[in-house]
C-alpha cells in the first residue's frame, strides 16, 4: 500500500467511526450570529465577552498599522521587539499582579515553551489527566518524564510528588478545563508546590478575562496571584477576542524564558496591530464590567431553565456548558438538528474527549441576548423530547 492508498483509508476509516474532522466556512465576523450557510446563532466560540468585533478593537488595530506597519520584522532578540511590546507585557503583568510578563505567538508555543524551559532530563512534568493537548504535548515532547495524575485529584498528585524526592518537578494544569469547564483546585496546587519546592503552571486560557475581579482570571477568583511558584498563561484569542499568549510569573522566571524558550527565541515577534488590540481589549475588561455582569447572568439562567426541562449539565460556572451525548453519530445528529434550527453548536468527540464522552460543547457569551438562549433552550428541549439528549 502506498502513502496515499494508506492515508485514504484512514480517512474512510474516521468517517465509518463518525470522527472526521471538518471546517466551517464563516462568511462574516465573529458574534453571537454568524453566517455559514446561512446565518445561525452562534453557542459555540471562544469570544466570550464579545469582543472579537468591537469597534474599539478594531480603531486599535487600524491605528496602530498607521503607526508601526503590519509587521515585526523580527524576532523579540533580534529587532521585532516594539516599544508596544514592552508596554504590553508590563502592563499585563501589574493587571494580574506579576513581577513579568511575556508575549507568545499561540498557547501552544506558550504551553511549549514553559515546560521544555526549566528542566532537563532529571526533572519529572505531572499534568491532569484532563489537561489540553498543548500542553500533553508539550509534556511528550518534553526531556523530562511526564506523569498524568487523575482529573483534579489532588491525593493523587501529592502522592506523585511525595515519591519524586527531591527531583525538580513541575505541576501543569488547565485553570478552567476546556471541555468539561470545570476549575482546578488551584489553591491545593500552589500549596502543593510551595510545601514540596515545586512549580505550579497554570493555563487560563478560558478563565481570564472571565473570572476574578475585573477578569484578572482563575488565579485571581482563588486569591492568588503568578508569584512565587506559581506560574500563569493567558490566551488573547478567547475573552479578550484577538490573538496570542502571556506568561506570567516572577521576573527570574521570564528571564529564564527569554534565554531558553526555544519557541521565544526563534519566532518572529507579533505583528503591532495584534499587540495593540490587546492592549485595547485589556482596558476593555475594566471598563465594560457589564460584559462580565451579563455573562453570568446567562450562565446561571442557562443551567436553570436546562435543569427545568431535564437536561443533565456537567459541572461548570464557567461560560462552557458541556452536554454529553456519549455516542458519536448522535452527537453529530444533535449538532446537525441544533443547525436546522438555526443553531451553531459543535459536536465534540474523540480524540479532542476521552472515549464513549462525545458532547455538545455550548459556550455562551457577553454578546448573546436572553432571546439568542431562549432559542437555544427551545431547541435543546426539543432534542430532549426526540430521545437524543
Amino acid at each position: 500500500m502506498n502513502w496515499h492508498q494508506q492515508l485514504a483509508s484512514e480517512l474512510e476509516a474516521a468517517e465509518a467511526q463518525h470522527l472526521r474532522r471538518v471546517r466551517n466556512v464563516v462568511s462574516s465576523p465573529q458574534g453571537p450570529e454568524i453566517s455559514l450557510d446561512r446565518q445561525l446563532i452562534n453557542f459555540c466560540s471562544n469570544d466570550y465577552l464579545g469582543f472579537a468585533n468591537h469597534p474599539k478593537l478594531i480603531e486599535a488595530a487600524v491605528a496602530a498599522a498607521k503607526k508601526w506597519g503590519v509587521g515585526s520584522g523580527a524576532s523579540h532578540l533580534v529587532c521585532g521587539h516594539q516599544e508596544l511590546a514592552e508596554d504590553f507585557e508590563r502592563d499585563f503583568a501589574d493587571f494580574v499582579g506579576a513581577e513579568a510578563a511575556l508575549l507568545f505567538s499561540t498557547g501552544y508555543m506558550a504551553n511549549f515553551a514553559v515546560i521544555n524551559a526549566f528542566f532537563d532530563r532529571e526533572g519529572v512534568i505531572l499534568q491532569d489527566k484532563l489537561n489540553h493537548a498543548s500542553l500533553i504535548d508539550a509534556g511528550r515532547l518534553s526531556r523530562a518524564s511526564l506523569q498524568r495524575y487523575s482529573h483534579s485529584d489532588m491525593d493523587s498528585l501529592e502522592s506523585r510528588l511525595r515519591e519524586l524526592a527531591d527531583k525538580p518537578a513541575l505541576m501543569a494544569t488547565d485553570a478552567v478545563f476546556s471541555m468539561d469547564g470545570d476549575l482546578a483546585d488551584l489553591s491545593s496546587i500552589s500549596s502543593l508546590a510551595e510545601s514540596y519546592g515545586a512549580l505550579a503552571y497554570f493555563d487560563d486560557a478560558h478563565g481570564f478575562g472571565v473570572l476574578g475581579v475585573q477578569g484578572r482570571g482563575s488565579l485571581n477568583s482563588q486569591n492568588l496571584r503568578p508569584r512565587g511558584n506559581n506560574l500563569m498563561l493567558a490566551t488573547m484569542g478567547k475573552a479578550l477576542g484577538s490573538f496570542g499568549a502571556v506568561v506570567a510569573g516572577d521576573q527570574v522566571f521570564v528571564n529564564t524564558l527569554i534565554q531558553k524558550a526555544r519557541p521565544y527565541i526563534y519566532t518572529t515577534a507579533l505583528p503591532p496591530t495584534v499587540i495593540a488590540t490587546n492592549a485595547a481589549a485589556l482596558s476593555l475588561l475594566v471598563e465594560e464590567g457589564w460584559r462580565r455582569d451579563h455573562l453570568h447572568t446567562l450562565i446561571n439562567g442557562f443551567r436553570e431553565e436546562a435543569k427545568s426541562i431535564g437536561l443533565e449539565l456537567m459541572e461548570s460556572d464557567t461560560p462552557i456548558q458541556p452536554l454529553i451525548v456519549g455516542d458519536n453519530s448522535r452527537a453529530l445528529e444533535c449538532s446537525a438538528k441544533l443547525r436546522e434550527a438555526g443553531i451553531l453548536v459543535t459536536a465534540i468527540r474523540p480524540p479532542t474527549v476521552p472515549e464513549g464522552s462525545a458532547r455538545l460543547r455550548i459556550t455562551l457569551t457577553a454578546a448573546h441576548s436572553e432571546d439568542h438562549l431562549r432559542q437555544l433552550l427551545e431547541a435543546l428541549s426539543k432534542l430532549k423530547s426526540e430521545g437524543l439528549l
